[in-house]
């Protein structure tokens, strides 16, 4: 009997419930829960049959999307911006190397044709957003380190991409000039970019000067701003995930309204999505096919992990000032996750002779990597004194809540060390009445604010506001003129 509407609400309920239930399992384990989503989903499928790759395709970019998104807002500019040559070294040089030594690799040890072994070279080239984002969000490494790799699993999908697309054009039609494939390279990556810095300004600023009626609604606007730029940017033929990530750094770097309800609410929804994409990805494999290829996957596992995952980070990055342990660590850190498996589909829906032959090997080694790498990232970090301790969590939080059609909001300030304002009482501050500060936070512990509440550098504040007021607010509270005048004048012009 088919199943009915019902009973797949009901299936689909309970996954959620499941995956919410081994995430938290996985982080005491600290193996990505991409691995246990995959294990349920392979399970499932053992009572459910499943085979359409077409649907795991869709289904897995609008996944990717949504998680480069949530990746992107969080990525802080400023530390990118230091490492953004080896990062895009990383991401185009360091997957094209990947790609070419374990296409080699893989043609001897599977069989198969050269171009069908560079094929598989490049569908596990690249390192993946959702796994690395997941397990670096536990772990409190280097600065430096944390931004390379997530500037990395960021970007390097779009070449992946490239490489699997260009590939599969080769297969099919040999005679194809590759001088067009070099052309179309240039044109995805530079229009991508190009489209992903002017959709992230046009999307703040339809987001900070539109008037919605609830906070939700804002949220909802932002990640349909980021699935458009994928479909404007593909509509061209330029890189939509690229696109996308760009796009999402301008926005999470930028002064936003209501930034902590969108953060939050992409945060969550990318979680669901990981869950149902990941669980869909395992409903797709066949457990007794992964037997038959135990032994292939494996070894091209090891050869991936031990050689040439780090002989492309090595090559690429052999001018960059980083020391050997910290590019061991890059290379051990590349994980591998959903963007391989859903570029597994492609040579599947291209009706590729090899393609149910690499689709399982891919697997198995994503498999292999997030259980094998994913588990022994923090000890390596430590082993090689790249870990930094604990990581620190905020202690405290404030819940912005919609306030309906008013012009007002609650902004999050932290006083710059040396302000102007340090050692004053609110009362000597002469607000205008526009502004209320609703709370300050000092040394972990939550004040309420009265007029003879001193207010000094490094605390947090958190104020209710006119919107059209916020910058002027947030230049008065933030400046440091060496003059501690009374400056509240600048803020009733």
């Amino acid at each position: 009997m088919a199943p009915t509407v019902d009973h797949s609400i009901l299936l689909i309920s309970i996954l959620l419930l499941i995956g919410v239930l081994t995430a938290k399992f996985s982080t005491r384990l600290g193996v990505p829960s991409l691995v246990f989503f995959i294990i349920v989903g392979m399970v499932v499928g053992h009572y459910i049959y499943f085979h359409n790759a077409l649907l795991t395709q869709g289904f897995g970019i609008l996944a990717l999307i949504v998680t480069l998104f949530d990746g992107g807002v969080k990525t802080n500019w400023k530390d990118v911006k230091r490492v953004s040559v080896p990062s895009v070294l990383l991401a185009t040089l360091g997957v094209l190397i990947t790609t070419v030594l374990i296409g080699i690799i893989a043609k001897y040890i599977l069989g198969v044709t050269w171009l069908e072994g560079f094929l598989f070279g490049a569908i596990v080239s690249s390192t993946d957003a959702a796994a690395v984002f997941s397990v670096l969000g536990i772990q409190n490494i280097r600065q430096k380190l944390n931004s390379t790799l997530e500037a990395e699993s960021g970007s390097n999908d779009p070449m992946a991409i490239f490489l699997t697309v260009s590939i599969i054009e080769l297969i099919q039609h040999p005679n194809s000039p590759v001088l067009s494939l070099i052309l179309s390279f240039f044109w995805q990556m530079g229009i991508g970019l190009l489209l992903g810095l002017l959709l992230g300004k046009v999307s703040v600023w339809i987001i900070n000067y539109i008037n919605l009626d609830s906070s939700g609604l804002y949220s909802v606007l932002t990640l349909s701003l980021a699935v458009l730029t994928y479909g404007i940017s593909t509509s061209i033929e330029a890189s939509g995930l690229l696109a996308v990530y760009i796009m999402a750094v301008v926005v999470g770097n930028a002064d936003l309204t209501y930034r902590h309800a969108v953060i939050r609410f992409n945060e969550g929804f990318a979680w669901m999505m990981k869950i149902l994409m990941f669980m869909l990805l395992g409903l797709l494999v066949f457990p007794k096919q992964l037997v038959d290829i135990i032994w292939e996957g494996i070894l091209l596992s090891l050869l991936l992990m031990f050689i040439a995952r780090p002989l492309g980070v090595f090559f690429s990055m052999m001018f960059a000032k980083y020391s050997v342990k910290e590019k061991l660590f890059i290379s051990w850190a590349g994980l591998k996750g959903a963007v391989p498996i859903v570029l597994a589909t492609y040579p599947i829906i291209a009706g590729l002779e090899n393609s149910t032959l690499i689709f399982n090997v891919v697997f198995f080694v994503v498999l292999i990597s997030a259980l094998f790498q994913g588990a022994t990232v923090a000890p390596l970090a430590k082993f090689l004194n790249l870990s930094q301790g604990e990581k620190e969590t905020v202690p405290h939080s404030l819940e912005l809540i919609s306030i309906g059609r008013t012009n007002n909001e609650m902004i999050e300030l932290k006083l710059i060390k040396h302000s102007d304002i340090s050692g004053m009482t609110l009362e000597q501050l002469q607000l205008p009445e526009y502004i209320l500060v609703t709370a300050v936070i000092r040394d972990d512990k939550l004040l309420t604010p009265r007029g003879n509440t001193q207010i000094f550098g490094g605390d947090t504040l958190y104020i209710l506001v006119a919107k059209k007021k916020r910058e002027k607010v947030k230049a008065f509270f933030q400046r440091n003129t060496g003059c501690s005048t009374n400056g509240a004048d600048s803020l009733t012009n």
